[in-house]
């Protein structure tokens, strides 16, 4: 997911690794922090995969500054990324969060669609944090007031998130 989000913030517009770092960290650093030994050796490997570009600019101060920016390959490996999320990358909230941060790169509305459908169809099959005799658990079953906390936050997040699903889908029709 790393490589997906720098991908989607430099598709927007070049940046210095200072600036795409808090970028990151505003989307998901309370979740997922990113270290700089994280960050640097994914920025790397775009680098020598041809999908970023690095020039040098004088800093701010005495240190100069690493811009980085797409390259057309790039470009084509983040929609491509976008087109065909991996299914973990649709079951995951948070994964999900950050492909739909950058779902409008993808310029047809039918292929925005249709990963939106694949977390729509997702959502629609029973689940829980806790099973018992190999069904869900429902929040008026769990055992305990926290337990019933988790699945009741849980429950209205869903809930509203397929709310959400369904009119996003329905706009992005012809």
């Amino acid at each position: 997911m790393l490589e997906l989000t720098i991908l989607g913030f430099l598709y927007e517009e070049p940046l210095h690794g200072y600036e795409l770092k808090e970028r990151i960290k505003g989307l998901s650093g309370h979740v997922r922090p990113v270290s700089d030994g994280a960050l640097y050796p994914a920025i790397n490997r775009l680098v020598q995969a041809g999908m970023l570009e690095q020039r040098t600019e004088p800093g701010a101060g005495a240190a100069p500054r690493r811009i980085l920016s797409l390259t057309e390959a790039g470009r084509t490996g983040l929609l491509d990324r976008l087109r065909e999320p991996k299914d973990v990358e649709i079951t995951d909230g948070q994964r999900f969060f950050t492909l739909l941060a950058f779902l409008r790169h993808l310029p047809d509305p039918h292929e925005q669609a249709a990963v939106l459908r694949r977390r729509q169809a997702f959502l629609e099959t029973p689940a829980s944090f806790f099973y018992r005799d190999g069904r869900p658990v429902r929040a008026e079953e769990a055992g305990d007031l926290f337990r019933q906390g988790m699945l009741r936050i849980a429950r209205a997040t869903g809930d509203e998130e397929k709310r959400w699903l369904s009119e996003a889908i329905a706009q992005l029709r012809p």
